[in-house]
């Protein structure tokens, strides 16, 4: 069966037939895979029950793992229930059972409900994000995209020019903070360091150009953090605005893999007392943003 893509929304995002992730993939299947990826950003593989082992393979076919190694204290509570290379995205703690309200690493996990790009706060943010559903809530739990691309095509002529060569402050404090979540120990805030990251990005096949914000950017060189947020916040808004954003309704054993290079995400809420679990592999970005601003000018 050929690769076929049906867009789900307007501007990006498709879902993918004749892929069985489970399964060794040929050259064929990469490269198209690789090329719908390029032009929707998200894309969605139905009914994928796939094992954690079969997860990873199927996410190497596509580049490197990000290394988890040093994440800090909560991040590596976060993938103690799974095996290296796993990501735990679920409500469970390590023996399987449901978080209580009142556990530190819930509330960590509730930052990810704002607008993010995976691993903005690292020096070489993430390239894909790969996320399975195994258990879902009978209701909520969406995972929102909003296209950055389309986003920063829409901006004005002065806005683009403004912001062409801004250099942000990303870091998990910045985020955290939002929430109200400050209460980090010394060696989490020496990992959670704020990194400089291009506020533009240029895609490295399509050269088309993005907004690359998250709720990690915390700070603009060389604005006060007072005016440096309020524009953070304006252009956020401005690049989740409905005509940006694709809404994805999980199905039992959907896998879904977006570009943190051309997307921002959130999940939503759900009855926290029934069980997610969704699991998320991650494949290393290769590009420092900072050297690509530098070989753009």
């Amino acid at each position: 069966m050929p690769v076929s893509f049906r867009q789900l929304h307007a501007a990006f995002a498709a879902e993918v037939a004749g892929i069985d992730c489970r399964s060794a993939l040929s050259e064929g299947e990469v490269a198209a895979i690789e090329a719908g990826m390029d032009h929707y950003a998200v894309l969605v593989f139905p009914d994928q029950d796939i094992t954690d082992q079969q997860q990873l393979a199927f996410t190497r076919h596509f580049g490197e793992l990000e290394n988890y190694a040093s994440g800090g204290h909560i991040r590596k509570r976060l993938d103690s229930r799974l095996g290296a290379g796993m990501a735990d995205f679920s409500n469970l703690d390590k023996d399987g059972r449901i978080m209580s309200a009142e556990d530190r690493v819930w509330f960590f996990k509730l930052g990810d409900r704002l607008w993010h790009s995976d691993s903005s706060f690292r020096p070489v943010p993430a390239k894909y994000s790969l996320l399975s559903g195994r258990v879902l809530p009978t209701w909520g739990a969406n995972t929102e995209f909003a296209d950055m691309r389309a986003a920063y095509d829409a901006l004005d002529a002065r806005t683009k020019a403004e912001v062409e060569d801004l250099v942000c402050l990303h870091s998990l404090i910045y985020s955290r903070e939002a929430i109200g979540f400050t209460d980090l120990t010394e060696q989490e805030i020496a990992d959670f360091r704020p990194v400089r990251q291009r506020l533009v990005r240029t895609h490295p096949v399509t050269g088309r150009k993005s907004l690359f914000l998250s709720s990690h950017a915390g700070a603009i060189e060389g604005w006060t953090v007072p005016e440096a947020r309020m524009f953070l916040r304006d252009l956020t808004e401005h690049a989740t605005q409905r005509e940006f954003v694709y809404s994805h309704a999980w199905r039992p054993f959907d896998l879904v893999i977006w570009d943190n290079r051309t997307t921002m995400h959130r999940a939503r809420r759900f009855d926290r007392n029934e069980v997610r679990d969704v699991r998320r592999t991650t494949l290393a970005g290769d590009v420092i943003t900072i050297e690509q601003a530098t070989a753009a000018d």
